[in-house]
């Protein structure tokens, strides 16, 4: 459609150029928007809750695991012929700029089955963190993206008419993309079994499923495993030869993770290790009160300082940080023996006991708090006008701040001198 549409408008060099400019644009238009809906429908605060709802994990999860059998061959997900088909009668018909912008709008549809996947993952990701630009700057990248390319075909219509056909190589690229989808899907189950405390996905069975899936994808990539939309076996070139060896490289990375090994590289995706029934060896420090007046009251029996923890059981970045940053010996020493360790998860979906409470925001607004996150988010809001985790906070046992707080870092040098 976009070779024919463009050698129909046989215009002059200049508008051929920015017609090609046009269209570049108007599919970053069409894909921001979707991102500036997403940050519209939820604000900064509303977009933390969302990213730790049960449904909306659940959801996402399922619609994943969907999309990944798809792209595996169980079936093929694709919109009405009969929308792209509308939509690229009008553009035909259009001279101006709405031609162009129903031409891009057609691209979108057509694209569905490729791009929804991806698209749907990237504001699933970016649309329920702290930060209330994620999904529009998000998407503008993946626009962007997608964007320049085709804008160069528009220019150069003829070249699109040599692209390589879709065959076995497209097969494969979307096998491996449904393996990928299969595996971030319990990145969101994880994310909805801690907020809750279900304790149905613990780390273990975790990274069993994730070895499972890699090793399945490097047989894949191999030729020991074929897929029912395969075609006959050609054998592999260098480079599926070595993304396989890759992918069953990563297998036997996860392997110790079983064990306790802290697993670096994918702290920000496994559940954290405290979910772990059998750990070799010394375990990562953790918090042994999750309540911000229990700890106090144990700092003033101790004597000793507090350290506040503002976290959350879907912030990656909390767990990459334990992983990265806690495990050092002398974090570690300093964590279990100098301090009273305080884990607030602003997350933490459990009702409130004495039930729901009206508070005062700073700017005067009022709010309802109903769980136990609720409780903690607010603390840090309030207290320490901030929103975003992880946030780390000292104080003396009269609750006074000693020195600056501490936000992320993957410095064992720098949070270690935060410490001292």
């Amino acid at each position: 459609m976009t070779v024919s549409f463009f050698l129909k408008r046989t215009q002059s060099r200049s508008k051929a150029i920015s017609d090609a400019l046009t269209y570049g644009l108007s599919i970053i238009i069409i894909y921001v928007a979707l991102g500036i809906i997403v940050t519209l429908w939820k604000g900064a605060s509303g977009l933390n809750d969302l990213s730790t709802n049960a449904v909306v994990n659940i959801f996402f999860a399922l619609m994943l695991i969907v999309f990944g059998i798809s792209f595996l061959g169980a079936f093929e997900i694709t919109l009405p012929s009969s929308w792209s088909s509308a939509v690229d009668n009008k553009a035909s018909q259009s001279r101006g700029f709405g031609g162009i912008f129903l031409m891009a709008f057609t691209l979108a549809l057509v694209s569905f089955s490729c791009t929804g996947p991806i698209i749907g993952f990237l504001l699933v990701e970016l649309g329920t963190g702290s930060n209330i630009s994620g999904p529009v700057v998000g998407m503008l990248g993946f626009a962007l993206a997608l964007a320049l390319p085709f804008t160069i075909f528009a220019l150069f219509p003829a070249w699109l008419q040599k692209m390589p056909r879709s065959g076995s190589w497209m097969m494969t690229v979307k096998a491996v993309l449904g393996f990928i989808e299969l595996a971030f899907a319990l990145k969101f189950l994880s994310v909805a079994d801690l907020a809750y405390g279900w304790g149905i996905l613990p780390r273990e069975t975790f990274i069993v499923i994730w070895a499972a899936l890699a090793l399945a994808l490097g047989l894949y990539l191999w030729g020991s495993l074929r897929l029912s939309h395969d075609g006959p076996s050609e054998g592999i070139g260098t480079v599926r030869l070595l993304l396989g060896t890759a992918s069953i490289a990563f297998c036997l990375y996860l392997i110790p993770g079983l064990w306790g090994a802290p697993l670096k590289a994918v702290s920000a995706f496994v559940p954290p290790m405290h979910t772990q029934d059998f750990v070799l060896g010394q375990q990562m420090p953790h918090a042994k009160y999750t309540s911000y007046e229990e700890g106090l009251q144990e700092a003033k029996r101790t004597g000793k300082p507090i350290l506040i923890d503002f976290t959350g059981h879907g912030c990656v970045n909390c767990r990459q940080m334990e992983q990265a940053v806690w495990t050092d010996p002398r974090v570690a020493e300093k964590l279990t023996n100098d301090y009273i360790l305080i884990s607030l998860y602003v997350d933490d979906k459990r009702p409130l006991e004495e039930g729901k409470t009206e508070v005062t925001e700073r700017d005067g607004s009022k709010t309802i708090l109903r769980t136990i996150g609720d409780k903690w988010s607010f603390l840090q809001r309030s207290k320490y006008g901030v929103n975003a985790q992880p946030f780390y906070v000292k104080l003396n046992n009269n609750e006074e701040m000693l020195g600056a707080p501490q936000k992320f870092t993957t410095s064992v040098e720098e949070f270690l001198q935060f410490l001292k």
